[in-house]
């Protein structure tokens, strides 16, 4: 009766860590610079750790995070890791899109950095007719309490490029697919594309195998707060379509998705609002 009862607690247990999910962010810090004035980071940088604490993120990506602004948020998220490289010489230099973990929940297992163009793997390297180099930071990870191994993409495309965000998704497909094979993976990023632009329909078209899911479109919960992701430091959103997104490659259950959007006394965080899911891993 004992070595029963024993089992059912054991695989009680199991099935409870089996479903516990995990808070997922992506969030285009705006990069350090003094011509924001007080929307400059020094005036932010408190703001986007406590959005990030609050919402008890397991992951997040971050886009336009410069080596100062990876070392601020790395002092105020210290049960954080990240991983990560500056896109000008995959080093410290130009910006980051890094991913933050929270090592209390999760182990690195692997992890790099390849660029968004013909030569993925040359650092420093311009694709198409990007204005600016771009790149994929990626880790594989393991949840310690559900046992799951999954890998995390964030990247940030190209702004002005139309021919770069198309080759962009096409590459990202690719490269998801060739170091993530049939592991699930999640994709994080600053797309600078809206879901009826060329590279989301890339992204998400179901006639390609490769193709990724909208965690929102899958969302058990209805989509929560503003629909549009760029503020422009300005009142409101300026439009109501994202650019930024939460892409997902596997079996998921996402039960809560939502867009950001606090406020401080009329500031913002970001010239971005946060996108958050939370999901489990099956």
């Amino acid at each position: 009766m004992r070595k029963a009862l024993l089992w059912l607690l054991l695989l009680v247990a199991g099935s409870a860590g089996a479903q516990t999910p995990l808070n997922i962010m992506t969030f285009n810090i705006r990069m350090n610079t003094p011509a924001d004035s007080l929307n400059a980071w020094p005036y932010r940088k408190d703001k986007v750790a406590s959005e990030v604490l609050f919402h008890q993120a397991g992951l997040l990506g971050v886009q336009e995070a410069l080596y100062v602004q990876m070392t601020d948020l790395q002092q105020r998220l210290p049960q954080y890791k990240y991983i990560g490289v500056g896109r000008d010489d995959g080093k410290t230099q130009g910006e980051f899109s890094a991913i933050f973990y929270d090592t209390t929940r999760l182990q690195l297992l692997q992890s790099s950095t390849f660029w968004l163009s013909a030569t993925p793997q040359v650092p420093g390297s311009k694709g198409w007719d990007a204005a600016i180099t771009r790149i994929v930071t990626w880790g594989k990870f393991r949840d310690k309490k559900t046992n799951k191994v999954f890998f995390h993409f964030n990247t940030h495309f190209d702004h002005k490029g139309e021919v770069a965000r198309r080759e962009s998704a096409h590459l990202l497909l690719k490269q998801v697919h060739a170091i993530a094979g049939g592991t699930p993976a999640i994709i994080t990023g600053d797309f600078n594309a809206t879901p009826d632009d060329e590279p989301i329909r890339v992204i998400v078209n179901k006639e390609d195998p490769l193709h990724l899911t909208d965690s929102k479109a899958v969302s058990q919960t209805p989509h929560y707060g503003p629909t549009g992701t760029f503020n422009g430091f300005k009142q409101a959103e300026l439009s109501d379509q994202p650019i930024d997104h939460i892409f997902l490659k596997g079996k998921f259950r996402v039960l809560q998705h939502a867009t950001l959007s606090p406020t401080w006394q009329g500031r913002f965080s970001s010239d971005h609002f946060a996108v958050f899911c939370r999901l489990e891993i099956l």
